[in-house]
């Protein structure tokens, strides 16, 4: 078979997305070079392809998925959703591996001899709706690149190079000089920049906090990868301050009760917690002052009894054949928005039949007054309220903006009034939770997931309007929908019940101010929600991951791409025609190339991931499996798809 091409290309990030690539590489070289074998003459001759693959951490699971973490930190997601494998006809066959389900259950019949006792056990336990650990997640991703390297194709070598990448610079020549932090140089014809989670610098006041700490002789853990933190330094029996309470929080309060030999047991039908002693006095903080609703409790990764009606792939299409670049709060949310309330108040005669006299004429005169075309954009909202007035009790009315913050328009006398609301408030959402498709709030949530899908295609790539995706998208809407959508496991919730009840845990109260008190030698917060005098701790915690930004990054790649001016920022404008800097690079698709600073596009280099953060939507989320009879959305396995263009741009395919 003749060699034709001789092709070197480098893929910077060997996480998720920069496995991706690598597989795709293998499944297009593959394919390629069979058509060459069995029609000769026909595909330009066979390729012969190197790859380099850097990163300081292990291949496949990169830095956040490493399998030698702590067992208590949990995905996000169940097993059968995520997957690194395409399952996209259209696309080059995969020469190996499976999603993480059918990998899964593999291992429970036939594990892999090198597996540890730990996983083992977890493997044994552990089931498709269940929530897997990140470090078994881990050693999927490393099983799964292990699969492909036994089976690469012929012709395709592979470098693993376990550095720092310190700089890309294009050559006269057209191929790119990689430095790496050893001292060595690569030469590649293409790269890939797949970074996933960088070092970000602190913001202002998080600054001030960390010298404040240095100077008294605090503690002060900035936003880190909680893999990455030593909790032992965090002392026993003492305050710790701990601020945000999103999924990073979770992760913070099972190390310091779990990881420290607590034990969650059940007695009298709820879940109590039995202290080791070890644990440190919890004190939590968010601007919400809760953390946030846990996923119900459904058979897949959608619930299966929402179809949305109004904001649909069909809507998307009629705004595209009329010319309309959408804005979000005046085109997208209001379909969303319908389908938020025809799920709630669905369900709701569904499972609650006296909530709603008559049942039928409700349901007619909302689906009327819901329609797009039957009024005006101005007066749809009103048209619904007065069939609520007409038909649904106070009691059963949705209140949207009051999901995602329950405690808004509430004041507490003291903490412990506050501690008993939060309490409340996670057993009733973990209640909820338990109902499943039953629960109108979960299933108006429901929606919500539903649409974050069909939103991810309809926002990537400019389809909107910048200012609406400064002012809308980013600006309130995705932090509402984290809250609601984005939450743990309904267990975190009624642990964190738990430690609230056995005095672990306690918390600050919605809208926290920080700050330091030097006399004291403290942290302190306090909420204007709350009386009392303001919190204090020797110790304080960022439960936060760090900044997706990519001109506020700590990576020393990154900061040379932008020095050098190969890449930069994406500006977007307001409404008011102000520039502002969002937090992803400039790039032109398909595939996502770079913009450099003086508005060129270098070739043969690519982005991948976190960094097409003003392109893309949700950036941050596992390719998706695809579940047999559930919805498939073409935001799924968008990311798998990305890679796919870039291994055939790479190899001219």
């Amino acid at each position: 078979m003749e060699i034709t091409q001789s092709i070197r290309t480098a893929i910077i990030g060997a996480g998720p997305r920069g496995t991706s690539v690598l597989e795709r590489l293998l499944a297009h070289a593959a394919a390629h070079n069979t058509a060459a074998l069995n029609a000769p003459g026909t595909t330009g001759g066979a390729i012969r392809l190197h790859i380099d693959v850097i990163d300081p951490y292990p291949a496949g699971s990169g830095h956040v998925w490493q399998p030698e973490q702590s067992r208590l930190f949990l995905m996000n997601t169940q097993s059968f959703y995520p997957t690194l494998i395409p399952e996209d006809p259209s696309l080059p066959a995969p020469v190996a591996g499976t999603t993480f389900e059918q990998w899964r259950a593999r291992q429970q019949h036939h594990p892999l001899p090198f597996l540890t006792a730990d996983e083992r056990a977890e493997l044994a336990v552990l089931g498709a709706n269940d929530f897997p650990s990140r470090a078994l997640y881990g050693r999927y991703l490393r099983c799964t690149l292990a699969d492909l390297l036994d089976k690469a194709p012929d012709g395709v070598t592979i470098d693993f190079h376990e550095a720092t990448a310190l700089s890309v610079r294009p050559s006269k020549d057209g191929t790119f000089d990689v430095g790496l932090a050893t001292g060595a140089t690569l030469r590649a014809h293409s790269v890939v920049l797949a970074l996933g989670h960088i070092p970000s610098r602190l913001n202002p006041e998080q600054r001030e906090l960390q010298a404040s700490a240095g100077q008294l002789g605090l503690r002060y853990l900035p936003p880190a990868v909680p893999a990455d933190v030593d909790w032992s330094q965090i002392p026993a029996g003492e305050p710790v301050l701990v601020r945000g309470m999103g999924l990073n929080f979770f992760d913070t309060m099972v190390q310091l009760t779990e990881g420290r030999g607590g034990k969650f047991v059940t007695s009298g039908g709820r879940l109590e917690y039995e202290p080791s002693g070890q644990e440190p006095l919890i004190i939590a903080a968010s601007r919400r002052g809760t953390p946030y609703r846990a996923k119900a409790a459904l058979e897949g990764y959608y619930p299966r009894s929402v179809t949305l009606r109004y904001f649909t792939e069909a809507a998307l299409e009629r705004f595209r054949k009329a010319g309309i670049r959408p804005g979000f709060d005046h085109d997208l949310w209001p379909l969303l928005h319908r389908d938020t309330l025809w799920a709630y108040y669905s369900t709701l005669v569904r499972s609650q039949p006296g909530a709603v006299p008559d049942t039928a004429a409700f349901l007619a005169a909302l689906d009327e007054a819901l329609h797009p075309h039957a009024h005006s954009a101005a007066n749809w909202e009103d048209s619904v309220e007065s069939v609520l007035a007409i038909h649904v009790g106070p009691r059963h009315r949705l209140d949207l903006p009051g999901l995602a913050a329950p405690l808004a328009g509430r004041s507490f006398a003291s903490r412990s009034e506050l501690d008993a609301a939060v309490v409340e408030y996670l057993l009733d959402d973990a209640r909820r939770s338990a109902l499943g498709e039953d629960d109108p709030v979960k299933m108006a949530i429901g929606a919500l997931h539903h649409g974050r899908a069909v939103l991810k295609t309809a926002v990537a790539d400019g389809g909107i309007t910048d200012e609406s995706w400064v002012a809308g998208l980013r600006g309130w809407f995705e932090s509402f929908v984290e809250g609601l959508a984005s939450g743990p496991p309904a267990l975190r919730s009624e642990q964190l019940a738990a430690l609230a009840r056995a005095g672990v845990v306690s918390f600050v109260g919605p809208d926290p101010k920080f700050g330091i008190d030097r006399r004291n030698r403290m942290f302190t917060a306090s909420s204007p929600w709350v009386g009392g005098a303001p919190v204090s701790a020797a110790t304080m915690v960022e439960a936060l991951a760090p900044g997706n930004r990519v001109s506020a990054n700590d990576s020393p790649l990154l900061e040379q791409l932008l020095a050098d001016g190969a890449v930069r920022p994406r500006l977007m404008m307001t409404a008011e025609g102000a520039p502002v800097q969002s937090t992803g690079l400039d790039v032109v698709p398909h595939p996502y190339r770079p913009v450099a600073a003086n508005g060129s596009v270098t070739e043969g280099l690519y982005v991948l991931g976190l960094q097409l953060s003003s392109t893309q939507w949700g950036t941050a989320i596992a390719a998706e499996a695809v579940q047999p009879g559930g919805p498939v959305y073409r935001s799924g396995q968008r990311t798998l798809r990305d890679a796919d263009e870039i291994a055939a741009a790479i190899l001219g395919s």
